[in-house]
């Protein structure tokens, strides 16, 4: 069902061609996880990466500071039934022109021009392999737990006279000085279920016609919930590949240090590469 309604949110031939797309400096756009496999580099590495299913988006409403204070682009993003919708975003839909969308998140931005209602945000000369994206989502719900799974707690001993305290957080607070438990102890409550934002993840591919994007190692929520991706805030956007430099030995395979050493292997690896070249045929 997940993936008929994305399907039915993306745009058809006929009409990506009258529609028009956002600024490509624009790096942010939702998403579906949906779920996590396996992928080779460039390079060979293999890599546990997370399938997102990223966009295509609208642009529903572009804020101004003079009008709304901020500055900010409205974007929805998944099909969604009319019945399950406040009136009010149904008639800024039907304004607009578009089917109902199930999700509609702003993303603060510092420039609104270029930017309309009606245009689409797809993952198309966004992001490349190699660049760094922040990824925030809802985390999975654990329901009530205990101290020594909410906080790693190491628990009470199991023998010499303890019974059946194997798992308790241990005390609270002291009795007289105080008489009560301080705000920010540490005890059992809800675990998970909170906006997380993983930070400087790398992208391992893109593509652009199925919309997925695969991004290295995991992130936070189940399948088939929505996550935000963002270009990363980090001052390191792209992951940079040092390449290294190439070892020179002797012939006893020492590795040669002196840089007069180095200059008379290299030349010397030059002129025996130039008198090994084949002699051309006149």
């Amino acid at each position: 069902m997940a993936e008929e309604a994305s399907a039915q949110n993306q745009p058809t031939p006929q009409a990506t061609a009258a529609v028009k797309k956002a600024p490509v400096t624009f790096r942010s756009f939702l998403g579906i996880k949906r779920g996590m496999t396996q992928l080779f580099n460039s390079s060979g590495q293999l890599h546990a990466v997370t399938e997102i299913e990223a966009g295509p988006c609208t642009v529903l409403r572009v804020r101004d500071e003079k009008k709304d204070g901020y500055k900010a682009v409205q974007l929805g993003f998944s099909a969604a039934r009319e019945k399950n919708l406040p009136q009010s975003l149904i008639g800024q839909f039907k304004k607009l022109g578009l089917a109902a969308m199930k999700y509609v998140r702003e993303v603060r931005v510092k420039d609104t021009n270029g930017f309309e209602a009606g245009q689409i945000v797809d993952v198309e000369g966004r992001f490349t392999p190699g660049d760094y994206v922040d990824v925030q989502g809802i985390s999975k719900g654990k329901g009530f737990q205990g101290a020594m799974k909410r906080h790693g707690f190491r628990g009470m001993p199991a023998s010499h006279g303890s019974s059946d305290k194997e798992r308790s957080p241990g005390s609270l607070a002291a009795r007289r000085s105080l008489g009560r438990v301080l705000p920010g102890q540490r005890m059992a409550g809800h675990m998970g279920h909170e906006t997380v934002t993983v930070q400087k993840i790398e992208v391992v591919q893109v593509d652009p016609a199925r919309h997925r994007l695969y991004i290295n190692g995991a992130v936070p929520g189940p399948s088939g919930s929505l996550v935000m991706v963002f270009e990363t805030v980090k001052n390191k956007k792209r992951k940079i590949v040092q390449k290294q430099s190439a070892v020179l030995r002797d012939k006893m395979g020492n590795i040669i240090t002196s840089k007069s050493a180095k200059a008379r292997a290299q030349a010397d690896a030059k002129a025996k590469a130039a008198t090994t070249k084949p002699a051309e045929k006149k």
